[in-house]
């Protein structure tokens, strides 16, 4: 099934291309905080299942005449500057409407909220035992609280997918991560 055809009925005027499913999440959670309908707006966050579809994504859309704007992780900067230059975005990804996130957007926003923040919420989902015990691995003992709560959500399937709509949720709107607002305001 086509990507497009994915999102039959709607028929998009602008899209979101992110890596994966947490990162669709979180914009869709901060459209909703800010108050917008991104589908009243004819606006669809699509996951494009990593970095490296992201060439195939722009060329599709764009050859329908359908506005796109994207979010990355620092590490995929590369590949998602490439596929914009290619798709003829121009070279400066922000102006593009492409916003990279230091390391990825699990550290923005932890950084954002801060650690005492994240663990509170880590806490109301009941996994405050298993992030203590993950904490006392010889491998995480030295590293920041930030950097284990940061690796903490990718060491279970689905975590990042669960906790992605929760962290946002618990943002001050005037503290949003700036890749994370620039997207969004982008559409």
């Amino acid at each position: 099934m086509s990507p497009v055809s994915r999102l039959a009925p709607v028929s998009p005027e602008a899209v979101v291309l992110v890596e994966g499913v947490s990162d669709q999440l979180a914009v869709e959670a901060l459209a909703r905080r800010r108050g917008r309908d991104l589908a009243g707006e004819g606006v669809v966050v699509v996951p494009i299942g990593g970095a490296g579809n992201i060439l195939r994504f722009l060329d599709l859309f764009i050859s329908q005449g359908i506005r796109v704007a994207g979010l990355c992780d620092a590490g995929e900067e590369r590949d998602f500057r490439l596929a914009v230059e290619r798709a003829g975005l121009g070279s400066e990804l922000e102006r593009a409407g492409f916003y990279v996130c230091d390391a990825d957007l699990e550290d923005e926003l932890i950084r954002c909220l801060g650690a005492a923040c994240v663990e509170r919420i880590v806490e109301a989902e009941g996994e405050l035992g298993r992030l203590r015990t993950f904490q006392k691995q010889p491998a995480q003992r030295t590293r920041s609280v930030e950097a284990q709560l940061r690796r903490f959500m990718g060491t279970r399937g689905g975590r990042k997918i669960q906790y992605a709509p929760l962290l946002v949720g618990a943002l001050d709107l005037a503290r949003v991560p700036r890749p994370l607002d620039g997207v969004l305001a982008h559409v």
